[in-house]
């Protein structure tokens, strides 16, 4: 069975203007022990579908499950075995590394001494080790990114969703990441989704992407197989496949790298 399955997914958001669709029956899977890369201009609707494979927006059309769990039947079990690293983070700055790892796992249900030693393992792997006992106020923007993450994986999650995981992280940082994103698949058969911007990011990471414009999907597919129908040579840029396939830049600029 699939990790995730989504069958006519949508949500329509309701204002002063009237209905506004921004997700419109979308179908996808994720295979267990996939990294699923969810691609699209802003505001195509990437960040919506996260949202609700991940139960914090409730569909207002289509089913989905999770991790063998039902979106709207036992959003608890899939809470329990997925982890999402949103775009903005939510620590709380009056407390350590350490403590907040450890607290999220404790919210997770793991013993004590076992979320002890899963912060200290995801501190290592995530060049967090020499910070566990500093407040997170006294993080910089590009150590409290990678605290996120670490929180997302505290649990083990059978589904890890990632929203922009690397936006502003310095260059070596993010090949870091790139790096912790296959060890998690390769050694713990993890199914991963992420979105992204960087397009050289979804390229070297991802093993099959979905394309999403305008809330629906318009193209999904290996990285390679993308590139040769819609921009002529698998040997091109995912670039030229994605303003092929929608027209516009996955995005108006990049900002500037998070100090780390």
């Amino acid at each position: 069975m699939p990790a995730i399955t989504a069958s006519g997914l949508s949500r329509t958001f309701t204002t002063k203007r009237g209905p506004v669709e921004a997700v419109r029956s979308v179908d996808l899977t994720a295979e267990r022990g996939e990294i699923l890369g969810l691609l699209g201009p802003n505001g195509a609707g990437k960040t919506t579908t996260l949202r609700m494979l991940t139960t914090l927006l409730a569909p207002t059309g289509g089913s989905a499950t999770v991790a063998g769990c039902d979106l709207a039947r036992d959003p608890a079990g899939v809470r329990q075995r997925s982890g999402y690293v949103a775009q903005a983070g939510g620590v709380d700055p009056t407390v350590s590394v350490r403590e907040e790892l450890v607290t999220q796992g404790r919210l997770y249900r793991l013993g004590k001494a076992d979320a002890a030693a899963r912060a200290a393992e995801l501190a290592a792997g995530l060049g967090l080790e020499g910070l566990l006992d500093r407040r997170t106020a006294a993080l910089s923007g590009g150590q409290r990114r990678r605290l996120d993450i670490a929180m997302g994986l505290i649990h083990r999650p059978e589904v890890l969703f990632l929203d922009e995981p690397t936006t502003g992280l310095d260059p070596g940082r993010r090949a870091d990441l790139w790096d912790l994103v296959r060890r998690i698949r390769d050694e713990h058969g993890t199914t991963v989704v992420l979105t992204t911007h960087y397009l050289d990011e979804a390229d070297a990471l991802a093993d099959r992407l979905v394309v999403i414009d305008h809330g629906v999907v318009v193209a999904e597919g290996p990285p390679a197989a993308l590139k040769e129908r819609y921009a002529g040579s698998a040997a091109a840029s995912l670039q030229d496949a994605f303003l092929a396939l929608t027209g516009r830049s996955p995005a108006p600029e990049k900002p500037a790298p998070l100090s780390v």
